[in-house]
């Protein structure tokens, strides 16, 4: 045995984050690590790794009880991390993060040509790069110590499928040459098809392991939830159908010749009461097109109407004003992660710098309550958004708006990386939006939401509208067939305005 993990604790204060985590892990294989948001996933890597102590339980390495006083000392041991939050320090360029963790260039360079990262610039300034490019970039610092465990901590939750299979490709190599690889990811047909077998965890307990060759995702989903609260949960299939639309289709946004960036004579018409679902492969155009909706980027050319109304956006608060609110992938970008739950969901009606951090009125406060209810957001961790588990963090984004109100929102892939429960009820609320009036603009990475949530998709490629898919029709292949620009309809794209 590789590593083994016995009974590893770990508490913040009265906030238990790992309970009793057993995780045993056999040279020469890809073990998956799963469990909802909140399970403690994330507290056993970090003790694993060196990043904090245990309160209890004990790691053993080889059969020998090891302690990890930092990740230095994990690294040197050979256990290396990859996190989904990118760890290169932002100002700084590539070339001096790597002097940072004494990487050097003689030991990346193979990994950069591994991962086909070649052609980066390692003078850029980290912030100026492509975020895939920096998970991967991340990847490749790990790989050069050459671990003989390789965790990794949602990585593929921010890559289009392209760049996750240059991932999975270096996780098999691993396996092939007698090292291991621990994986932590919520898309179970990656797990399914990569890993051998998976440790479960729930409400930081160790629950069960299973193997992959002989079981399938109800198993794993029985033990991540409970099996009598895995009894109740609606299938996948039947989200989209459960919510019929009572508005008759309304233009809440209208997109006319808009070009920006990577976008080239983008038009379309998002309806109130529907979920209109974007899908496109890294680096299309999508996220010019959000910022522009969004107030974040100006666009060069074209005009946004709102309710019929051309608008302008010089700033994010004209598109706030105007009723379209921005839901980002990366939720560090959205919240106050040092104040409390309640401050961050009511910040919005926070008008003057001398009412800040307090909700006043009794109407406030009854809002908050209500969108904290309807997400089932936990709030035991609540002094600090930070405190929450990445899934609850997610729906403290998304109660913002339930709270404050708004027209259109406009969510950019916002369940990357959250367990399917928490999807579930990101659907569902998605849905119940679009069925008592607002109109919802949904990115997403992960093709299967599609049909999941949306009543139709648009495809883009190379900045351009390519095709447009009824909900039913937007099968996983017709739309990476599209997302990759094979059989290019104009038809399609004529009918998107």
């Amino acid at each position: 045995m590789l590593l083994e993990t016995r009974g590893l604790s770990k508490n913040y204060g009265a906030v238990v984050a790992l309970r009793s985590g057993d995780l045993r892990v056999q040279a020469g294989e890809i073990h998956a690590l799963m469990g909802a948001n909140g399970a403690g996933k994330s507290t056993l890597v970090k003790v694993l790794t060196g990043d904090v102590t245990p309160n209890a339980g004990m790691i053993l390495l080889d059969g020998r009880e090891v302690r990890f006083a930092s990740p230095a000392s994990a690294r040197k041991a050979g256990l290396a991390s990859v996190y989904q939050d990118v760890s290169l320090v932002p100002l700084l360029t590539i070339e001096q993060n790597l002097r940072l963790t004494g990487t050097t260039m003689a030991a990346i360079r193979p990994w950069l040509e591994e991962l086909e990262l070649v052609d980066v610039d390692l003078s850029e300034i980290a912030r100026d790069l492509p975020t895939p490019t920096l998970h991967l970039l991340d990847l490749a610092q790990a790989l050069a110590s050459l671990p003989r465990l390789l965790i990794l901590d949602e990585v593929t939750a921010t890559l289009p499928a392209d760049l996750s299979e240059r991932v999975f490709r270096v996780a098999r190599r691993w396996r092939s040459e007698g090292r291991s690889v621990v994986l932590i990811s919520h898309r179970m047909t990656e797990v399914k098809a990569l890993c051998d077998r998976a440790t479960v965890l729930r409400d930081g307990t160790t629950v069960g392991v299973v193997d992959l060759a002989t079981s399938g995702q109800e198993e794993i989903v029985s033990l991540m939830l409970g099996p009598e609260a895995a009894s109740v949960v609606v299938s996948e299939g039947a989200v989209a159908d459960n919510a019929v639309a009572t508005v008759a289709p309304t233009a809440a946004v209208q997109v006319r010749g808009l070009r920006s960036g990577i976008v080239e004579n983008v038009s379309f018409t998002l309806h109130r009461g529907e979920v209109l679902g974007i899908v496109a492969l890294e680096g299309q155009g999508q996220t010019d097109l959000f910022e522009c909706l969004s107030g974040t980027r100006r666009p060069e050319a074209g005009e946004i109407l709102v309710e019929g109304k051309a608008r302008r956006f010089r700033h994010p608060h004209d598109a706030i004003r105007a009723g379209l609110v921005l839901v980002p992938a990366d939720r560090a970008l959205a919240l106050l992660r040092q104040r409390s739950v309640l401050e961050n969901i009511a910040l919005p009606m926070v008008n003057q710098l001398i009412r800040w951090g307090l909700i006043k009125t009794r109407s406030e406060r009854r809002r908050v309550r209500s969108a904290i209810d309807r997400l089932e957001i936990d709030t035991r961790a609540g002094n600090r958004v930070m405190q929450l588990s990445g899934g609850n963090q997610q729906k403290v984004t998304i109660a913002r708006w339930l709270a404050t109100g708004f027209t259109s929102l406009l969510c950019f892939d916002p369940t990357r990386g959250i367990d399917i429960r928490t999807k579930e009820q990101i659907y569902r609320v998605l849905r119940e939006l679009a069925a008592s009036g607002s109109a919802v603009l949904l990115f997403t990475s992960e093709l299967p939401e599609i049909q999941l949530a949306c009543d139709r998709a648009l495809v883009m490629f190379g900045g351009h509208i390519v095709a447009e898919l009824s909900a039913h029709d937007a099968t996983e292949a017709a739309l990476l067939r599209a997302a990759h620009g094979l059989g290019r309809s104009s038809e399609s794209a004529e009918r998107a305005s």
